[in-house]
Formats: structure tokens, sequence, C-alpha cells
């Protein structure tokens, strides 16, 4: 095997190493400094407000294109479920008032009309 003095991939994983360790002593170092944590306070201000105006002029573009934007799709999925619950509400109130008059609710058990009118044969449809 070569000398790893002279193996030149082992001096590049000990030179990276060496890199690394210094870096991460730097990095250490700047971010207990409270001028750290004061420009990451800015900088954390700063990109609040930009997403802030981002969202009212994706809002207003979404008006101009006649579109809902995503607080009017959220209302609408709102009152949707609001409706179905509803719905489900009255469906209840319904089945509990035909069993309690037993009559059989509409729907699973009422027997469908006979079908008298039939599609027109293959034969007929090709041109």
């Amino acid at each position: 095997m070569a000398d790893k003095s002279n193996d030149p991939v082992a001096m590049w994983q000990n030179m990276i190493g060496e890199m690394e360790k210094g870096f991460n002593s730097f990095a250490n170092q700047a971010m207990s400094s409270p001028e750290f944590s004061k420009v990451m306070n800015q900088v954390g201000g700063a990109t609040a407000g930009a997403q802030k105006q981002l969202g009212e002029w994706m809002e207003k573009y979404l008006v101009s294109m006649n579109l809902p934007s995503r607080a009017q799709m959220v209302g609408m999925a709102e009152r949707l479920q609001s409706i179905e619950a509803q719905l489900s509400e009255i469906r209840a109130l319904l089945n509990q008032m035909s069993k309690a008059s037993g009559v059989s609710a509409g729907g699973v058990g009422t027997p469908m009309p006979p079908r008298t009118k039939r599609p027109p044969s293959a034969e007929g449809e090709q041109k």
C-alpha cells in the first residue's frame, strides 16, 4: 500500500477535515454573538414582510384574472363541509321519521319501474 504521507486522497481528506473544523469553530463563534442574533431577526422580519407583500400581490393578480384566492377557496370548503353536515343531519332525521311511521325510506328499498326503451342496435350506429 502507498505511504499515508504521500497519498493524495488522504491529504485531501485531511485538508477537508481541517477546513470543516475551522468553519464550524468560526460559525459557532459568529452565532453566539448578539450581532448575529440582531441580523437574523432583521432578516426574519424582512422575509415576513416580503412574504406578506407577495401574498397581497398574488391575491390582486388572482382577482384580476377572476380566480378565487386561497382564502376564498378555504372559505368555500368550510361552507361546503357545513352544508354536507346539515344534509347528513336532515337525512338522519328523515330516516328516523320514516322508521317511526313504518314507511320505507325512498332510495334503496324502492323498486325501479321496468325499462321499456331499448338502446339502438350496434348495426344502426355504424356510419
